[in-house]
């Protein structure tokens, strides 16, 4: 018969603890993955103040009685669309929703709004839009998306423009952080004459047409135009109202990404939640993570 000291010698001295696996135990990966993608993550910082901003510019500026309502484009406008939404089915009832593009008329008819257009509402109680800058005096550069003459036409048909944007928008001078420049609509035939106009006149000589990146060939707008992209030193844009005139009297020139002296007030998610809100007045105003 063993001793009582020679009974426990394959027990290890320190005990061992069992494994304890994640969530999922015992299911197949792909169960736990598909899991895994349905839980809800933590927002990015960045589309955390973008959501933050645009909930504040519906909140102060789309009121029960405005009816035609603009909706722009870029990477705001969801939750431009989302808090609307959110007014409820009744305030939203007897609205008229007008899209600059193609991604916010998707947004509008999958959030069940109605859908209309600019040729039979000549006249919008406001418009949000986003921005790819703006500067100290509300003046910002638009058309990262190649929307810019769709959204200028809403933005002057509004009896008020509103911009709503991230914190890296937020410049003193444009041309600061959008290092492409300035966005130019032109009919595809005039091109190259607007590109040498731009070179060797305006000032602008690393001008290029924008291509695709999935596709080959340039960018075509939803208006079946050609984009130029012309970056301008900051002497220009110390008072870009006047290179965008120049710009625009350019044959062959649609637009110009330049929206000047045009917004009411912008708005500004800022990475800690605040919300920045800058008027015309050139008033600006720092609202807490908490009161947003």
């Amino acid at each position: 018969m063993p001793l009582p000291s020679q009974m426990h010698d394959d027990i290890p001295a320190t005990p061992v603890i069992p494994e304890i696996k994640p969530v999922g135990l015992g299911l197949p990966e792909s169960v736990v993955a598909r899991i895994n993608q349905i839980l809800p993550k933590p927002m990015d910082p960045i589309e955390q103040s973008k959501k933050f901003a645009a909930y504040k510019a519906v909140d102060n500026h789309v009121k029960p009685e405005d009816r035609v309502i603009g909706i722009g484009s870029g990477s705001t406008v969801p939750y431009v669309v989302d808090r609307i939404v959110q007014q409820g089915e009744e305030v939203n009832k007897g609205r008229v929703f007008i899209p600059t593009g193609f991604q916010s008329k998707q947004l509008i008819v999958e959030a069940g709004l109605t859908l209309g257009d600019v040729d039979q509402y000549p006249t919008i109680d406001v418009t949000l839009d986003g921005a790819d800058e703006v500067d100290h005096a509300l003046n910002c550069v638009k058309g990262g998306g190649a929307c810019h003459l769709r959204e200028k036409v809403l933005a002057e048909a509004a009896k008020t423009f509103i911009l709503v944007a991230d914190h890296r928008k937020n410049v003193e001078y444009l041309g600061t952080n959008f290092a492409p420049g300035v966005p130019i609509e032109v009919v595809p035939f005039a091109y190259a004459k607007v590109l040498q106009n731009l070179h060797h006149i305006l000032g602008s000589p690393k001008a290029t047409l924008r291509m695709a990146i999935k596709k080959a060939g340039p960018v075509v707008s939803d208006n079946g135009n050609f984009i130029i992209d012309a970056p301008f030193s900051r002497e220009y844009m110390l008072d870009p109202y006047v290179i965008m005139a120049q710009i625009k009297m350019l044959t062959g020139v649609v637009e110009v990404g330049l929206f000047c002296k045009m917004a009411k007030a912008a708005y500004f998610g800022n990475p800690d939640g605040s919300v920045t809100i800058r008027d015309l007045e050139g008033h600006t105003e720092t609202i807490k993570a908490e009161e947003t």
